[in-house]
């Protein structure tokens, strides 16, 4: 079916044009201010990944495919093995900025992968195939979020109201997104969705990233708080929930912004459908469950202090900020990647997505 009106997509990240540093949109400015920078050294990556200027599991591993390259340009090395090392100095350093989204390892591994399965070239040809290599992680995103976006379309119909949490749409990836991918996919297409999206605390990611890609996209777009999600769901206005995840375990379990798992239990309460989409990259097959994944502890100044004028609680007072928490997969009713929706039971569907493809396994 024919696009009716193409939505618009930014570059939010990209190589500059000498292929010498990366460029991103600040997602921390957004939605009142539209900045971009430039990266050139590994602390600017470091700190881009850590401080969520860029975020989202997706684009987090396009850009550090980006990132080691241009890092990669700039090692001063005689021998294959003096270039090895000073590059997996980088990829750990990098690796370390943030542990729960599985596509920033994902990335660099592949991009390790192209240095050791060529030690036998020249640096220079070891260059050139990193550039290929990190170029085409970021086509595959853009191919993925499109299939991702078809599969999840066939979920919804026109006019149902849709819940979200946190952001998964084109900032988060490189087009339509995953969890949004299916609203914009439709808008296109003509059809039109009620969406509900909550503000997702303590980054606030729903307010400022999910609204502002809904609102500018024409989409009918609803802000509530995050403790509104279950009168929303009494009321009888959501048909389906749809979430993005950073990582996958083998029984599918899902990591993804705290408070998914709150708002999977509430679905489940009261009988509405909870899907989580994400490409294969971020399923972990080496991570058995739930209970193995490392969740990112952040700041409490971001509860405190980060959206106010005046701190909002005592200096004293504690706080426990964890960046992320697990939904069991008993809460999920689908697995929606871009190979086709894994349906329960998830150890077997998720095996045999990764064994053919299929549109439902």
């Amino acid at each position: 079916m024919s696009s009716l009106n193409e939505i618009t997509h930014i570059d939010n990240i990209k190589l500059s044009e000498d292929g010498k540093k990366v460029i991103i949109i600040d997602q921390t400015k957004l939605p009142n201010i539209t900045e971009y920078l430039t990266l050139e050294s590994d602390k600017d990556l470091y700190d881009a990944i850590l401080e969520l200027k860029v975020r989202g599991a997706p684009a987090i591993g396009i850009c550090a495919g980006y990132g080691i390259y241009i890092l990669a340009q700039q090692i001063k090395a005689e021998t294959y093995d003096d270039f090895y090392r000073k590059f997996a100095g980088y990829k750990n350093y990098l690796n370390s900025s943030r542990p729960t989204a599985v596509n920033l390892s994902w990335a660099l591994n592949r991009m390790e992968g192209v240095v050791t399965a060529n030690k036998e070239k020249s640096i220079g040809d070891i260059l050139y195939l990193l550039g290929e290599e990190c170029r085409a992680i970021h086509e595959e995103d853009i191919k993925m979020c499109k299939a991702i976006s078809e599969y999840g379309l066939s979920l919804v119909k026109d006019g149902d109201g849709i819940f979200t949490h946190c952001n998964a749409g084109p900032l988060a990836t490189s087009r339509y997104g995953t969890a949004l991918g299916p609203l914009f996919l439709g808008k296109e297409r003509g059809l039109s969705f009620k969406v509900f999206a909550d503000e997702t605390r303590p980054l606030l990611q729903g307010a400022r990233l999910t609204s502002y890609e809904l609102e500018k996209a024409g989409i009918d777009v609803t802000l509530i708080c995050d403790n509104m999600a279950s009168i929303v769901m009494k009321n009888g206005w959501i048909k389906v929930c749809f979430m993005g995840c950073d990582r996958i375990a083998a029984n599918g379990d899902a990591a993804n912004k705290i408070g998914t798992s709150g708002v999977a239990i509430l679905a489940k309460y009261y009988g509405i459908p909870f899907y989580v989409f994400g490409p294969t990259s971020t399923i972990d097959l080496n991570c058995k469950t739930g209970e193995d994944i490392k969740i990112e502890l952040r700041d409490p100044k971001e509860i405190k202090e980060k959206f106010y004028k005046d701190p909002m609680a005592l200096k004293e007072v504690k706080c426990y900020n964890p960046a992320f928490d697990v939904t069991d997969h008993n809460l999920i009713t689908g697995i929606v990647t871009e190979k086709g929706i894994c349906c329960p039971p998830f150890e077997a569907s998720i095996k045999a997505l990764f064994l053919k493809d299929s549109r439902i396994v």
